[in-house]
C-alpha cells in the first residue's frame, strides 16, 4: 500500500468517528468526510452493491482526485469501506478520476479509472493528460495494473482530442469486454468512444458510437451505455449546454440519448431528453441488480452550484435515490427503488381535502418523508390557477414545489431555503398536459429533495441544508381544488 493510501485510510478512520449521525442524509450516499462528486465502479461483486465515488477527503473542496468506497445490500443502507485508490502513481498523480467497475473471470473486481497528469507547454500553460488505466483487487484492497495507462492517446481516431478523453464505463458482452469513454474531439466538440479488450487489461480502439455534433453543450462527461426495454440507451452529462426551452438548461446537464443499433452496427437515435429536470443532478451511472433491474444513481449537485453547502459540515457532496428505470412511448421513466418501502414508518393518508387557500393538514410533516400528493380541479369547468407545497417549513426558511395547470409548468424552489448565495435556486419543467390533474411523489431526506412526477415521467432533484428542525409541510392554492396525500415516514 502506498503511503498516500495508507494515509488517507487512517485520516477517514479517524475523521467519521466524529461526524454526527444526524449531519449526514438518512439514505442518501454521502463522502465518509470531506468531498464527493461522482458516482464511480457502481456495480454488484460478491452478493454486494459496490458504490466507489470521486473523493478529496482532507476538506469539503474539490482536490487531487481519490475513489471512496461504500457497501449495500440494497442500495439504500450504505457501509463505508476504506479508501480504494490514491493519486499515487506517475500517470495518475494530479487525480484518479471518474471509472467503472466489473469482476473478472478469476473471481478479482477491476476497476478502471481515468488517471491524470498535469504538464505544461511551451507557452507555459499547463494541461491535463488523460489516460484509462486499471486496478485489480478483492472487494477491498486494490493494485494498480504495472502496465498502466492500458488506454492512451496513441489509441485514439483521428480528430479525437487527447485533453479530454475520459470517465470509461465498462461492461461485457459475448464474452469480450467493452468500454465507452467520453471525448472533446480537436474542434472542441463532444463524442462517445468505444473500446473492446478480450481480457479487461490489452484494449483496442473498436468505433465512435455517438457524435454531439454541436447540439448539447461541449464535451460530454460520464457515458453510460446499456439496453432496456428494446432500445439502446446512452446516458452523458454534457458540460456547457446552451437551454433549448425547458428541456435543457445552461450550464451542465444530463442527456439521455433512446435508439438502437442497426444491422451494421451503427447506434441510431431516436429521441434525446433531459434526465433530471432539477438543478442538482449530474453524472449518473446506472446497474443491472440480480433481479434484472435497471438502477440508476446519479450525484445529487451541480458544478454550477458548489455555494450552496453547509459550512459547519464536516462533508459536501451526496447522492440521489437509487432509480428504476423504464423506456416507455419513447421517454425516460424513473421512479425510486422499491426497496425504500422496507423502511416505511407510520403512514398518514387524507383524501379529498378541499382547499382554497393554505392548508396545514395533521401530521402531515417531517424531513424524512415518502409521499404522493394527487391534485385535481373541484368543478371540472372551473380550473385552479396555482397549486404549491411548501416543506421544510420553520416559518422563516422554507422550499416550494409550485404546479400551473394552465401552463403545465412545475417549478421547484429553494431560494428561502437559508442559502446565502445568489446561485441557481429555480427550475422549471414542462409536463404532459392532464387538465389540472397531477401526481406529485416527493422524497425528502434531511438534505436533499427528489421529486417524481406523474409515475415518474420527469425527476426534479435539489439539495437544500435548511435547518434540520424545519419539518413543517403546507399546501396552498390560487382557486379551488381537490387533494389526496399519502405520507409514509422513512425510517432506518
Amino acid at each position: 500500500m502506498s503511503e498516500l493510501l495508507e494515509k488517507a485510510r487512517e485520516y477517514e478512520e479517524r475523521k467519521e468517528k466524529a461526524i454526527e449521525e444526524t449531519k449526514r442524509p438518512l439514505f442518501h450516499l454521502s463522502p465518509r468526510c470531506g468531498w464527493m462528486n461522482d458516482p464511480n465502479g457502481f456495480s454488484l461483486y460478491k452478493g454486494e452493491y459496490h458504490m466507489f465515488y470521486q473523493y478529496y477527503p482532507y476538506r469539503t473542496e474539490w482536490g487531487p482526485m481519490h475513489w471512496g468506497h461504500a457497501v449495500s445490500k440494497d442500495l439504500l443502507h450504505w457501509q463505508y469501506l476504506p479508501c480504494a485508490l490514491a493519486p499515487d502513481s506517475p500517470y495518475d498523480k494530479d487525480g484518479c478520476f471518474s471509472g467503472s467497475a466489473i469482476e473478472l473471470e478469476d473471481g478479482r473486481q477491476l476497476l478502471v479509472y481515468t488517471g491524470v497528469l498535469r504538464k505544461q507547454d511551451e507557452n507555459g500553460d499547463y494541461y491535463d493528460v488523460q489516460t484509462q488505466c486499471v486496478a485489480t483487487g478483492d472487494g477491498v484492497n486494490y493494485v494498480k495494473y504495472g502496465e498502466n495507462p492500458v488506454i492512451a492517446g496513441d489509441l485514439l481516431p483521428d480528430g479525437a482530442g487527447k485533453r479530454d478523453f475520459r470517465d470509461p464505463k465498462i461492461w461485457k458482452e459475448q464474452g469480450v469486454y467493452h468500454l465507452v469513454t467520453g471525448n472533446k474531439t480537436e474542434d472542441g466538440d463532444g463524442q462517445i468512444l468505444e473500446f473492446v479488450s478480450k481480457d479487461g487489461f490489452h484494449w483496442d480502439y473498436e468505433k465512435t458510437v455517438i457524435k454531439n455534433n454541436c447540439r448539447f453543450g461541449t464535451m460530454w462527461e460520464c457515458p453510460d451505455y446499456f439496453p432496456l426495454d428494446d432500445k439502446q440507451i446512452l446516458m452523458t452529462s454534457p458540460q456547457d449546454m446552451l437551454p433549448e426551452g425547458l428541456e435543457f438548461h445552461n450550464g451542465n446537464g444530463t442527456l439521455c440519448v433512446i435508439g438502437s443499433v442497426n444491422a451494421e452496427g451503427e447506434y441510431v437515435e431516436e429521441n434525446c431528453q433531459a434526465i433530471d429536470y432539477g438543478i442538482d443532478f449530474y453524472a449518473p451511472q446506472t446497474i443491472l441488480t440480480e433481479d434484472g433491474r435497471r438502477v440508476m444513481i446519479g450525484w445529487l449537485q451541480n458544478w454550477d452550484n458548489l455555494s450552496i453547502r453547509r459550512d459547519d459540515f464536516p462533508w459536501f457532496g451526496q447522492m440521489s435515490i437509487p432509480r428504476e428505470i423504464h423506456i416507455q412511448d419513447g421517454r425516460l421513466i424513473q421512479n425510486p427503488i422499491r426497496e425504500l418501502e422496507n423502511y416505511y414508518g407510520k403512514c398518514i393518508t387524507r383524501k379529498g381535502v378541499l382547499i382554497s387557500d393554505s392548508c396545514s393538514l395533521s401530521n402531515i410533516e417531517g424531513r424524512c418523508i415518502d409521499m404522493t400528493v394527487e391534485v385535481r380541479p373541484s368543478q371540472a369547468d372551473h380550473m385552479y390557477k396555482k397549486f404549491e407545497i411548501r416543506f421544510a417549513d420553520n416559518g422563516k426558511a422554507y422550499s416550494t414545489i409550485e404546479f400551473d395547470p394552465e401552463q403545465n409548468i412545475v417549478k421547484i424552489d429553494r431560494k428561502h431555503s437559508g442559502s446565502r448565495r445568489a446561485i441557481v435556486h429555480q427550475r422549471r419543467c414542462k409536463v404532459s398536459g392532464n387538465q389540472g390533474k397531477i401526481k406529485l411523489r416527493m422524497i425528502l431526506d434531511r438534505y436533499s429533495m427528489e421529486l417524481f412526477i406523474n409515475d415518474g415521467e420527469q425527476a426534479m432533484s435539489m439539495g437544500i441544508f435548511t435547518d434540520i428542525n424545519a419539518d413543517g409541510i403546507c399546501f396552498k392554492a390560487a382557486g379551488e381544488l381537490l387533494l389526496d396525500v399519502t405520507m409514509h415516514e422513512l425510517k432506518k
